[in-house]
């Protein structure tokens, strides 16, 4: 695992805006960035973040098998493919696999299991409202939870003009 994570952080620093995506085949498809004299190896950051990661139990798994790991004392942070803000901008295929509206709702049915097991449970996704005011997909879907709107910046984009900040939500039962 330490040299596939090498390859990640170089990808990282090296491929267009920090961008690291597959295509619906499962191949590896990041253009190159221009970039002069990439910071690949941050010795401080990556010391910091290991020392903090040491408590942490960081799985990777379909979304269903999270119940069955849980414990009381679980905090989980679920970061899916967003939900689309418009029918260009779709990234729900992070592989050859979509995430779609129906695993949005089984996902937000799995985080009110979670809830009433007493996890702290954190989600975050797109704001729909950035381009539909009247949207309110994940406002029902998690209704009685907490919703926060944060601006987020966005830096890939075909048009430059369409970079900037948009609104992500954060959905905590805290």
């Amino acid at each position: 695992w330490i040299p596939r994570a090498a390859q990640i952080i170089f990808l990282n620093k090296t491929c267009y805006n920090g961008l690291f995506r597959f295509n619906n085949s499962g191949a590896f498809n990041s253009p190159a960035g221009e970039y002069v004299r990439p910071t690949i190896c941050d010795e401080n950051n990556l010391k910091a973040v290991s020392s903090t990661l040491q408590s942490a139990e960081i799985r990777v798994s379909g979304f269903e098998e999270v119940m069955h790991a849980a414990n009381p004392s679980s905090f989980i942070y679920f970061d899916p493919p967003y939900r689309p803000l418009s029918n260009t901008a779709s990234f729900t295929a992070y592989s050859k696999h979509s995430f779609t509206d129906e695993h949005q709702l089984q996902l937000g049915n799995l985080v009110r299991q979670l809830d009433k097991k007493g996890n702290f449970i954190m989600l975050s996704n797109s704001d729909p409202k950035n381009t539909d005011p009247n949207d309110n997909f994940f406002d029902d879907l998690y209704a009685g939870f907490h919703i926060s709107r944060i601006p987020a910046r966005r830096s890939i984009n075909s048009k430059a003009s369409k970079r900037g900040p948009v609104n992500e939500i954060i959905v905590t039962n805290y």
